[in-house]
């Protein structure tokens, strides 16, 4: 079959025979946004069954419990968890000049971005002898959860790790449950304190518990499978976590942009899991088209296809809707982790977002690895409630205040008369006992 042309792309027989056979994205009307935006909802209570075994193991047993199972999931056949600073220095070693230069790169922008992000300590006086303002104090111990399962992912430390330590975290630790040195030469080389080889919620627990070998953290930070998300909301009590993340995920909003850029960011979510979702709204059908013949163009030649494949053929879809007010309100209903616009006008009625990334030359990829802002998103519609890890999750806020005895006597009417509208009268006499 000779090579042809639609809408100025070229197409490769093999894409014709796609189309030919209907293995294409779909392609769907307004009236049909139900089925496309309903998350796939995660199996997350088979997940807590699976994993509260685990917790409890390592609750009460410590280092036996955590290595009974990093045995049996991690695969782990060294004697400990804890990787030595040799190992460390090692892996590091082992890197190409290549990829150290672009960590450098990346872990810049993204101390810099995390500057912006911590805030400030202040003192204001807001009358005579009332003085306000808040501290500002890292956490003690902070836990960095990093993926190898299908990918090693380096970027996350980078991610979880530089916010740390630009916070003023006196321990970071990592963990993976594989020896990956762009995992572990990438946390030596920002200066992580430890890295420990455990994963799944075996590693959740002892970062949650602390065991003889982990020490316990006080926030857990980082994306995981299933089972660590669910390790992470049954502990939620026990340890500060980020949040728990589902499936990663893109929504596009453009009218016009060109096909080549859209299909390639829909693929770029799609390979990371089966189980992410890729979705563009536009006005228009003859783009819609275009994608979607471009979406099979650079399947052909992706070597990550298997997995990006079928996550579009499950999750993925273009939505036609009638005008890009309409987009935008669906986005919001939507709250996607990841939200590309091609217009920037609509920037300001973008309401809930876990990232934006405005403009045809703003890939996601840039902000999965270097452009600056986090690429820990919420997914599964958390971006309704908060935004991505930054570095004031690694700290917390301490107000103070000082008043003295003519601003305490000032106050003294407002206090008495709420403290015993409340029925609580030491509090009301424990202002009036220092007027008298």
């Amino acid at each position: 079959m000779p090579a042809a042309r639609t809408a100025g792309i070229f197409i490769v027989p093999a894409v014709l025979d796609c189309v030919a056979t209907k293995q294409m994205i779909r392609i769907l009307e307004s009236k049909d946004m139900g089925q496309v935006l309903a998350r796939r909802a995660a199996q997350m209570t088979d997940a807590e069954a699976v994993v509260r075994p685990i917790l409890e193991a390592v609750r009460t047993r410590g280092d036996a419990g955590l290595m009974e199972y990093a045995r049996r999931f991690d695969k782990l056949e060294r004697g400990s968890v804890s990787v030595a600073r040799s190992e460390m220095s090692a892996a590091a070693e082992r890197l190409t000049p290549q990829f150290r230069n672009a960590v450098e790169v990346a872990s810049n922008n993204v101390r810099r971005f995390a500057e912006l992000q911590l805030p400030r300590e202040s003192m204001v006086e807001l009358g005579p002898g009332h003085r306000v303002g808040q501290l500002v104090r890292p956490l003690d111990t902070v836990a960095a959860y990093v993926p190898a399962g299908r990918y090693p992912l380096p970027s996350t430390v980078i991610m979880t790790v530089v916010p740390a330590l630009v916070a003023g975290v006196p321990n970071v630790c990592v963990a993976c449950p594989k020896p990956v040195d762009e995992v572990w030469g990438t946390a030596h080389i920002l200066g992580a304190h430890h890295v420990f080889q455990m994963g799944g919620a075996q590693a959740v627990a002892a970062f949650a518990y602390g065991t003889e070998t982990v020490p316990r953290a006080d926030r857990i930070v980082g994306p995981g499978n299933i089972y660590v998300a669910a390790a992470k909301k049954l502990l939620a009590g026990e340890v500060g976590i980020d949040f728990v993340a589902g499936p990663t995920e893109i929504l596009i909003i453009a009218a016009d942009a060109d096909p080549r850029f859209l299909a390639a960011d829909m693929l770029a979510q799609a390979e990371h899991d089966t189980d992410a979702s890729a979705i563009l709204l536009t006005t228009s059908r003859s783009l819609a088209e275009a994608v979607a013949l471009e979406i099979e163009r650079q399947l052909q030649t992706l070597t990550t296809a298997d997995v990006a494949r079928e996550s579009i053929d499950r999750n993925g879809a273009i939505l036609v809707v009638d005008s890009l007010d309409e987009a935008v309100e669906l986005s919001n209903e939507f709250a996607p982790e990841h939200l590309s616009i091609h217009h920037g006008e609509l920037l300001p009625r973008i309401r809930h977002a876990g990232g934006v990334f405005v403009g045809a030359f703003s890939p996601e990829a840039a902000g999965d690895y270097a452009s600056g802002p986090n690429h820990v998103l919420p997914t599964s519609g958390v971006a309704r409630l908060r935004g991505g890890l930054s570095a004031a999750d690694y700290v917390k806020v301490i107000s103070v205040q000082q008043l003295d005895r003519a601003a305490l006597a000032g106050l003294a009417p407002s206090v008495t008369t709420l403290a015993r509208a409340e029925g609580l009268e030491a509090h009301a006499r424990s202002v009036e006992v220092r007027l008298v």
